[in-house]
């Protein structure tokens, strides 16, 4: 046999190297084409040039680096229409990106989709949008199908289609994309569908697990941003009684204040909640939920979401910045969005900020080159200001999206990075002079260094901090644990490997992001979001993570408001009948020998027969995914050390325990296996568990057999009976006895 085998045609060319395929079919299986198959006789991959179309997806996902592609991509020109650039830019608010116009354009676009076996896109999408499927629906012309696919996994296909990165998500990792190529323009389809058929509104969906699944169940949600809509929408289909706390005097959230009309009209960003109070959201406007008030809200309601964003603006603390004329992001993008509609008042508004609108055009100085500040920056130029944005960031690492940056540059504002503001300096208490000094930055991983004694000096007009925004302090004490971060620690899941996802970054088109690692940071905050933080008390958005995007915080709300459809949580005094009464147990352990896995799988078939609908499984394969899943935990472990040594956990244990995200006042069993003396396995157990939230409700030791031969497995139906009462539903997390803090766990003797 020949070391490798070539298969050309005049394009392309595959090359298997059949020394190194393994026969995994890894390949196989994900070949968007159809072109490589299985050669019978020695089991290894062959390819058809022919059939192929050099995606490079079997080079992205062969374990063994066994396959080259050389050749073009044979993939249609994507279709961008231009944007829309108004004439006279002062006081025109018209959206400037627009969409696809025509069937035509639409399907063309379309067209381009591989129709993955494993879309990689699906997996850069926040959301997991079924791209190909809906795709496929436009192909065939058939909005409402289309609809019906987004609506599975996404309530704000309007607002998102417009608003999101796709670069860094979808488009990002669309599979030409991570070939180095070209992606499919998924937003501008999703917003074809969006803007040709209303967006359904909500109604009682016919999914089984979410079918009248909260009937007599009532939520409270603070904050009406993408997160509270999420998690409304969800809650109301179930029939559940929702009832939403905004502070603002209308709902949205950043949509609607942060977000300028030329980028999300108001007709867009206030649909939802149009559709939602039609729909029976209880909707309460100008009322601030404060963090004392959080008893009385769990009082009146068997679950609460904290969805309230990061609304606080970041201010830069340099001399100077309590000057006249220093003003945030928030106070400018509101004042500026009433200005600049029909009944606005432009020229008041300017006045307002200690401006003259009659003379020259002012100088306004922009802090950051993010989103926010772009946003800031293209409306001032609507305002016929004259606007300079400062960032201390190399361009390459900039923060805002490069087609948005673009924008910005040819609606004439003048944007300089690799700056920051050291001092201002004014005249009669008004700001007059920015001083500016120069920074240097080498990798995106590590901040700027500010170069002292070089600067500028700017005349500045106004200046407004457009750094972006962060979360309230004042609800860190009652909500531990948060924000998290959106890191991946452990190896991925083989899923996500196989897939091909983290193998390439982005193309050039998408601007290189990290995809696949971006997508997987966002997997740990989508699933801590079904984790509630304390007894019926769940976090999602911006409260969660610290600033996210918007189609982020609207996934984390529909997957908290599904895990409150699992839990069913209940306040106290209020008695209702739950749909399925068996609680959720997961039975996990660590083991070495096989002993714990045995007693482990007893210990579930014990809880079982007491009614509890258990899961069993090594502590590798339990993730937040596993926990969301459970109302109670029991979590088992060999013990590892001698007698002269420390005596402890097994390693595996200790790790697993520390990366532990925040159990919620989850009731946790402990249990050990030993051959001499566990010491202290227990004890350091215990406080790992309660360390991250969770309550011990009963702990055991089991050693070897006795001298009677007696088998340990014997000594796990008391465990398991003592255990069984304080993890069923009469029990459960939010249920009469839910009230665990402070309770005292019990243990159980073993043989």
């Amino acid at each position: 046999m020949t070391l490798t085998d070539t298969f050309t045609n005049e394009a392309l060319h595959v090359t298997v190297v059949v020394d190194r395929c393994a026969g995994c079919q890894e390949c196989v299986i994900r070949c968007p084409s159809g072109a490589l198959s299985m050669e019978p006789h020695t089991w290894t991959a062959i390819a058809d040039d022919d059939a192929c179309v050099g995606c490079r997806q079997c080079v992205r996902t062969c374990p063994f680096s066994a396959i080259t592609v050389d050749g073009p991509m044979l993939v249609a020109e994507r279709l961008d229409p231009p944007l829309h650039q108004p004439v006279e830019l002062r006081g025109n608010v018209e959206e400037t990106r627009v969409g696809f116009a025509t069937w035509d354009e639409a399907i063309a676009e379309a067209n381009r989709c591989l129709n993955c076996p494993d879309p990689t896109c699906v997996r850069g999408c926040p959301a997991h949008n079924n791209i190909p499927q809906f795709i496929a629906a436009i192909r065939d012309r058939d909005l409402d199908e289309a609809h019906r696919i987004l609506s599975r996994t996404t309530v704000i296909p309007d607002i998102c289609s417009r608003v999101c990165n796709q670069s860094a998500q979808c488009e990002g990792s669309c599979s030409w994309s991570l070939a180095g190529g070209v992606p499919v323009a998924v937003g501008r389809l999703e917003r074809f569908v969006a803007d040709h058929a209303p967006v359904p509104a909500p109604s009682m969906t016919s999914e089984a697990w979410i079918e009248h699944a909260g009937a007599g169940l009532s939520v409270g949600i603070i904050g009406s941003g993408p997160a509270g809509v999420g998690a409304a929408w969800d809650l109301i289909e179930s029939g559940a009684s929702v009832t939403v706390y905004e502070k603002e005097s209308t709902p949205g959230g950043l949509t609607i204040w942060g977000m300028p009309d030329f980028t999300l009209p108001d007709a867009v960003a206030t649909r939802p909640w149009q559709q939602l109070t039609r729909a029976g959201v209880e909707l309460h406007c100008d009322t601030t939920i404060e963090p004392g008030d959080m008893e009385r809200l769990l009082s009146a309601h068997d679950a609460v979401v904290v969805a309230h964003g990061a609304g606080v603006p970041i201010r830069l603390p340099v001399p100077g910045a309590d000057l006249e004329g220093v003003v945030d992001a928030t106070r400018f993008l509101q004042g500026a969005k009433a200005a600049l509609e029909p009944a606005g008042d432009a020229t008041t508004f300017l006045e307002g900020l200690g401006l003259d609108p009659t003379a020259s055009p002012c100088q306004i100085l922009v802090l950051g080159a993010g989103n926010t500040a772009m946003d800031v920056a293209r409306t001032a130029r609507r305002l016929g200001l004259d606007v300079m944005c400062v960032d201390w960031l190399d361009e390459r690492f900039a923060l805002a999206r490069p087609d948005e940056l673009a924008e910005a540059r040819h609606e004439g504002v003048e944007v300089r990075f690799q700056r920051t503001l050291t001092a201002l300096h004014g005249f009669a208490g008004r700001v007059h002079v920015a001083q500016l000094t120069l920074t240097v930055q080498e990798e995106a991983a590590r901040p700027p260094k500010v170069i002292t004694g070089r600067y500028d000096r700017l005349r500045v007009d106004l200046v407004v901090m457009a750094m972006g925004y962060r979360v309230d302090s004042s609800y860190a004490e009652m909500l531990p644990g948060v924000p998290i971060r959106k890191t991946v620690t452990d190896r991925a899941d083989q899923r996500w490997t196989a897939s091909g996802i983290l193998a390439n970054p982005a193309s050039a088109y998408a601007h290189r992001s990290p995809v696949g690692q971006l997508a997987l940071g966002r997997e740990t905050a989508l699933w801590a979001a079904a984790l509630p933080v304390d007894d019926r008390l769940w976090v999602v958005g911006d409260a969660l993570t610290g600033p996210s995007t918007v189609v982020e915080a609207m996934a984390q709300g529909r997957r908290a408001a599904r895990a409150i459809l699992d839990a069913q949580p209940s306040r106290p005094d209020h008695v209702r009948d739950p749909l399925g009464a068996a609680e959720r147990v997961l039975v996990c352990y660590e083991s070495e020998g096989g002993q714990t896995a045995a007693l482990a799988s007893n210990i579930a078939d014990q809880l079982s027969a007491h009614g509890a609908r258990t899961t069993v499984l090594p502590i590798s394969s339990v993730g937040a995914r596993e926990l969301a899943a459970a109302d109670a935990i029991v979590i088992g472990t060999w013990v590892e050390g001698l007698v002269v040594a420390k005596v402890r956990p097994a390693k595996k244990m200790r790790k697993w325990l520390a990366a532990l995200p925040r159990l919620g006042n989850r009731p946790v069993g402990i249990f050990c296996t030993y051959g001499v003396d566990p010491k202290g396995t227990l004890q350091e157990m215990r406080e790992a568990i309660e360390a991250r939230g969770g309550v011990v409700i009963g702990e055991s030791a089991f050693g070897p057999k006795d001298r009677n031969g007696a088998d340990p497995l014997a000594g796990t139906e008391s465990f398991a009976r003592h255990l069984a009462p304080q993890v069923l539903r009469e029990s459960s997390i939010g249920g009469p006895a839910a009230n665990r803090r402070g309770q005292q766990s019990v243990r159980v003797a073993g043989r």
